[in-house]
């Protein structure tokens, strides 16, 4: 007979619980089957920390990050000596970043950040720091979102463009700050844009012109230019707004902005010339 314990008999619940712990289990087996965990080097192993070494290169390039981050893991706590030590330290990094998760992102930047703390004339320093970058970088957010990954994408990737001007890394470094930096210029852009258009001119002025001033290169700066220069002219500021005209037929061969501000520059310089102010 079963007895009932909160309206559900014991032996049947019993049961069921064998059955769950069992298919848990299974399921549990599977997994490792297929993922195949990371193993200690043999016993009697010329070289154990090599062994790690290889095998978590492997399983890192095969895109399988918890395994090679158990390989670099017991390498890195169990062959202090070891001249592979260092190398594993950016491995685990690496294996965080290929996961790509806001938790990884996190423990990635903690081991970059490790590694040039704890190896600061190590010859991969240029490659920790742009990862650290990058970490950042990977997680941007769109214009309209929240910035702070992409302010520290910029200063991360700004450090590693300064000290490691030779780095193999050089030029991609170089292309993510820009990104990173239009990003961060996008962001402002779009203030000022909806302030414009709200023929909130002061407002516009007030986020473009810091924007072009402080980041010169800025890819969209045409855009900016010309809602600059059209702010100044609301305003009734011709003088103002005429170089921002300028800059666009000067600096662009090709903008969408381009036969406005030929027409803007010729209607300014014809209203200064008719005020008696220098064009």
């Amino acid at each position: 007979m079963a007895v009932f314990v909160g309206g559900a008999p014991v032996r049947r619940r019993s049961f069921l619980m064998i059955r769950w712990s069992a298919a848990l289990a299974l399921a549990l087996f599977l997994v490792a089957c297929a993922t195949g965990g990371a193993k200690r080097p043999p016993t009697g192993t010329a070289e154990p920390d090599r062994f790690l070494w290889d095998r978590g290169t492997e399983a890192l390039n095969k895109k399988r990050w918890i395994v090679a981050r158990e390989y670099f893991r017991q390498l890195v706590d169990s062959y202090p000596q070891s001249p592979y030590r260092a190398d594993a330290k950016l491995g685990i990094g690496d294996s965080y970043l290929g996961e790509a998760s806001a938790e990884a992102f996190v423990l990635g930047i903690n081991e970059y950040r490790e590694f040039l703390s704890f190896y600061p004339t190590h010859p991969r320093n240029f490659y920790a720091q742009f990862k650290l970058g990058m970490a950042h970088f990977y997680q941007m957010r769109a214009p309209a979102r929240d910035q702070t990954e992409t302010r520290e994408a910029v200063r991360e990737l700004t450090v590693f463009v300064e000290r490691f001007p030779n780095s193999p890394l050089i030029e991609e470094g170089k292309q993510r700050l820009r990104e990173a930096k239009d990003r961060l210029a996008d962001s402002e852009f779009a203030v000022g844009q909806q302030y414009f258009r709200m023929k909130y001119y002061p407002g516009a002025i007030g986020r473009l012109k810091p924007l072009v001033e402080s980041d010169p290169g800025y890819t969209n700066r045409d855009a900016a230019f010309y809602y600059l220069g059209e702010s100044f002219v609301a305003v009734q500021q011709p003088a103002a707004a005429l170089p921002y005209f300028e800059r666009i037929v000067k600096e662009f061969e090709q903008s969408q902005y381009l036969e406005r501000a030929h027409k803007r520059v010729d209607e300014l310089k014809a209203t200064l010339k008719a005020k008696g102010s220098p064009s």
